[in-house]
């Protein structure tokens, strides 16, 4: 327990000296078994979350962890209606055009682009999607590190999204880096409507991804901070983009 609550009160200090936010109304627990840590509890969005479990790494030296933090939805929304959206969501997105895109409701999976049988045709893959208690899960398989993260991506843009679960799988397997985070990155970029990809530069080293530039409001500056932290990359992010109206 003193081990624990130690760690915690790390992770919050770092935290807060980061973030400069202090979360007072989100309650945030680690706890111990004899095989990983666990975080719990509940954060106002994607960035919070990812920080926390980033920084919880870095403090736990090493130790395997299990992360059960969630996303406040505000306005909460059904399990149907986010596993609706998120499907037009990467039915609407052209790095998926060739893939097929089914839905898991109740046990029975329901196409909505394409069948099985076309899952590998043309390298578009398969993507499943899945939903219970906000949090979505992918399942199936896409053609590069990229498509993979893009569709991650998609499902935290999602009002409503509470966690996402990525278990895509590579088919070719490919080889990861600080090469593929930045295109992945550069991709996610240039396909979230909210940010000027143009006004945006990225550095990736060791798997810490690094934005630079200039941006007219700090909403956009926040968004394209928040679309870093949705890559899961295990070396964190940092801001450098300047507000200049």
């Amino acid at each position: 327990m003193q081990r624990t609550d130690a760690i915690l009160k790390q992770v919050m200090a770092a935290f807060e000296h980061e973030s400069h936010l202090k979360l007072h109304n989100s309650p945030v627990h680690i706890s111990r078994n004899s095989a990983a840590l666990t975080v719990a509890g509940e954060v106002p969005d994607v960035t919070s979350k990812k920080r926390l479990i980033q920084l919880t790494r870095t403090y736990s030296d090493g130790e395997p962890l299990i992360d059960e933090l969630r996303v406040s939805a505000e306005p909460p929304i059904g399990d149907g209606e986010l596993r609706t959206r998120v499907c037009e969501r990467i039915l609407q997105t052209m790095e998926f055009r060739n893939c097929v895109v089914c839905a898991r409701v109740k046990d029975q999976l329901e196409m909505l682009r394409g069948t099985m049988d076309e899952a590998g045709e043309e390298g578009g893959g398969v993507v499943e999607v899945t939903v219970e208690g906000g949090v979505v899960t992918l399942t199936g398989q896409v053609m590069s590190l990229s498509h993979r993260r893009l569709a991650s991506v998609i499902a935290w843009w999602v009002g409503g999204c509470r966690d996402v679960g990525n278990l895509l799988e590579l088919v070719p397997a490919e080889a990861d880096g600080d090469e593929e985070i930045h295109e992945a990155m550069a991709l996610v970029l240039e396909s979230d409507p909210r940010v000027h990809a143009g006004q945006i530069t990225i550095n990736v080293e060791r798997n810490r991804i690094t934005l630079a530039g200039c941006v007219a409001t700090e909403a956009e500056r926040r968004q394209a901070e928040m679309d870093a932290w949705c890559l899961d990359t295990t070396g964190g992010v940092v801001n450098r983009i300047e507000v200049r109206a």
